[in-house]
């Protein structure tokens, strides 16, 4: 099959979200804060919902044991994970705005990586670097949205992974306990529902306020 037109694909978000929607969608942008477990899970399933315009924040390179849990692939280890994500989203969506920033984020750059976003993810494997963004949001970027996720650890039911709403605009995803240090593994399977968790998140948000 042909790839697709713009506006044949955008016909096909239309059909599944409806007009209203997609268009809230297509204007939307929502910057993604790690590109491991979580982040690159939440970039694949906001691409697959049409967001507009993704920025993608991640100074790591794809490395063998993170084949088990990430949305890269076997052939893309050594990569910058930023660069292997966007070849990997533009298979979904050719025609989906992409930023790619491969830097680590700290407090002397978090203004000028994430100012432009509507909605921020915060999908760190590190407390500190959650801690980090989590409190430099609230503190200067009250009007964002901030979605982040805490705990998804171990063997546990992925039922216990849950979206709460702390304030209007900061959710946290996640079972709020699970660590790896102490359960051990981080599954695909729970990963991936928290990652889920999150992205449905942002789709409410954009929904509900944009």
């Amino acid at each position: 099959m042909d790839m697709p037109t713009r506006q044949e694909l955008r016909e096909a978000f239309v059909s599944r979200h409806g007009s209203e929607l997609q268009r809230k969608l297509d204007r939307s942008v929502v910057a993604i804060c790690g590109l491991g477990g979580l982040g690159s899970n939440i970039a694949i399933a906001l691409t697959r919902a049409g967001v507009g315009k993704l920025i993608l924040t991640d100074y790591d390179k794809v490395d063998i044991t993170n084949i088990h849990r990430q949305q890269y692939y076997a052939d893309q280890i050594g990569m910058y994970k930023t660069e292997a994500i966007k070849d990997n989203l533009k298979r979904i969506n050719p025609y989906m705005e992409l930023e790619l920033n491969n830097i680590k984020i700290s407090e002397d750059n978090i203004e000028e990586l994430l100012g432009k976003a509507d909605i921020i993810c915060e999908a760190f494997d590190k407390a500190d670097q959650k801690a980090m963004l989590v409190n430099f949001v609230l503190e200067h970027f009250p009007e964002k949205y901030l979605v982040a996720g805490s705990g998804m650890a171990g063997l546990d039911s992925v039922n216990l992974i849950k979206t709460r709403e702390i304030t209007k605009h900061f959710i946290i995803c996640g079972d709020g306990n699970s660590d790896v240090n102490t359960s051990g593994s981080l599954m695909a399977s729970r990963v991936m529902a928290c990652a889920s968790h999150e992205a449905h998140a942002v789709i409410q948000i954009i929904n509900q306020n944009m």
